[in-house]
């Protein structure tokens, strides 16, 4: 018992630093997290920490893998829960439109922050960001193929590139609503997305 006590003990304790990790990381960058600075942010022992992590760069791969993780429970899994097809793609937007306006990270968009960080800078951390946001393009441009070929969307519609607008219209509302303190952009992108999928469904009706 002593001995699980203290796994559970570490465990809460790696939470907690992910938790504040994630919360700089989205504000000031990857390059902002130390262990030093955690341990002493958090008030607990550098070494507890290094324990856990081993090392600045382990610390920033394990906040990536942990933003990644509630990405997936706040924006993908929602809307995996509606059938394949336009009301589903539709939930993805809805849902990464959601995500950013709550500030689920007070940064905004975890993977938007630092992609700007380290897309020039070569290695584990950018391949970590690069591949979440490959992950989210993949699906949305997945699931635009399905509702293509469920007769949602018009035979004509090119997937890859409506997800390519669809992700740059999400990301625009992000940016300014962060840089401009300005939620309206929220507004404007859901208007701009409901239009786009509007112009492309073979009945606009569906959608909300």
């Amino acid at each position: 018992m002593s001995t699980d006590g203290r796994v559970l003990r570490g465990e809460q304790t790696r939470a907690t630093v992910l938790a504040h990790a994630m919360g700089i990381a989205s504000v000031e960058g990857l390059a902002g997290l130390s262990i030093g600075r955690l341990a002493s942010e958090l008030e607990v022992s550098k070494s507890g920490v290094f324990a856990r992590f081993g090392s600045k760069e382990e610390l920033q791969l394990a906040t990536v893998a942990a933003a990644r993780e509630i990405f997936v429970e706040r924006v993908v899994r929602p809307a995996l829960e509606s059938p394949p097809g336009l009301d589903r793609l539709w939930r993805l937007c809805d849902g990464w439109l959601a995500y950013s306006r709550g500030r689920v990270f007070p940064g905004g968009c975890f993977f938007f922050a630092t992609a700007a960080e380290y897309d020039a800078r070569p290695g584990r951390v950018r391949d970590a960001v690069a591949a979440a946001l490959s992950a989210w393009g993949a699906l949305l441009e997945r699931t635009a193929e399905d509702a293509r070929q469920l007769g949602h969307l018009e035979s004509t519609c090119d997937s890859r590139q409506l997800a390519f607008e669809l992700d740059a219209m999400v990301s625009a509302a992000n940016a300014r609503s962060v840089l401009h303190d300005d939620d309206t952009a929220y507004d404007l992108a859901e208007t701009a997305v409901r239009t786009r999928l509007r112009t492309l469904a073979t009945d606009p009706t569906t959608l909300p």
